[in-house]
């Protein structure tokens, strides 16, 4: 799920943005060298991250994990939009999928099914509000899957995801002693990390588990 690990080059903006958030942000300062070797690694298939977005929505990190190893198990390492659309909703959810997740795998199938969108470079063209919008099209894909694809595909470097419950915790744990923490204090917390937010959320996913950083 955010997939993670060390990446062997990293964002080109990360350096920087790592050097920025430490001088604004004294628990960043704590948690960038800690992990100062490992960087956010993006997947190469816009198809396949936001399959893996839909698969890890609302379950825990274990059994999406699971889930995702059947599919690719199916479909290959090199999953196409074609191996999902052969699959009945029926036989998807023999794999351990609830009927909306099958329907929603083969709703993203389907708008994957036009070649244009398999190319990572037309995705490229897109900022991230146009990104948003084709992706919301998508029938079970709503912001916070949006904002995973421009993370963990796209690579944007300023998303702030603000209905990730596991970002929420880090911030409730790092900035607030561990009480519950809003998205209004979130965002006031965020404030010092613009235009880096990407940067800043993945150390505080990388700081709770590693399993936080997989998509």
């Amino acid at each position: 799920m955010p997939r993670s690990g060390v990446a062997a080059l990293p964002p080109v903006y990360w350096a920087q943005a790592c050097e920025h958030l430490m001088q604004r942000d004294r628990i960043l300062r704590k948690l960038i060298p800690v992990y100062g070797h490992e960087s956010i690694q993006a997947r190469q298939s816009p198809f396949q991250t936001l399959i893996r977005i839909i698969v890890g929505q609302q379950i825990s990190l274990p059994l999406g994990r699971k889930l995702w190893a059947r599919l690719v198990e199916v479909c290959g390492d090199d999953m196409q939009p074609d191996c999902i659309a052969r699959f009945t909703e029926a036989e998807l959810r023999g794999l351990g999928l609830s009927l909306r997740k099958a329907q929603y795998l083969r709703d993203a199938a389907e708008f994957f099914a036009r070649p244009e969108r398999l190319d990572p470079a037309w995705w490229e063209s897109f900022d991230d509000a146009a990104v948003t919008a084709q992706l919301c099209d998508i029938r079970g894909v709503g912001r916070w899957s949006a904002e995973m694809f421009l993370i963990f595909f796209l690579g944007r470097p300023d998303v702030l995801p603000l209905d990730d419950t596991a970002l929420l915790k880090a911030i409730s744990h790092h900035y607030f002693s561990g009480e519950p923490v809003s998205r209004f204090e979130a965002r006031e917390v965020s404030q010092a990390w613009a235009p880096w937010r990407t940067v800043a959320s993945w150390y505080l996913w990388r700081s709770l588990d590693v399993a936080a950083v997989e998509y």
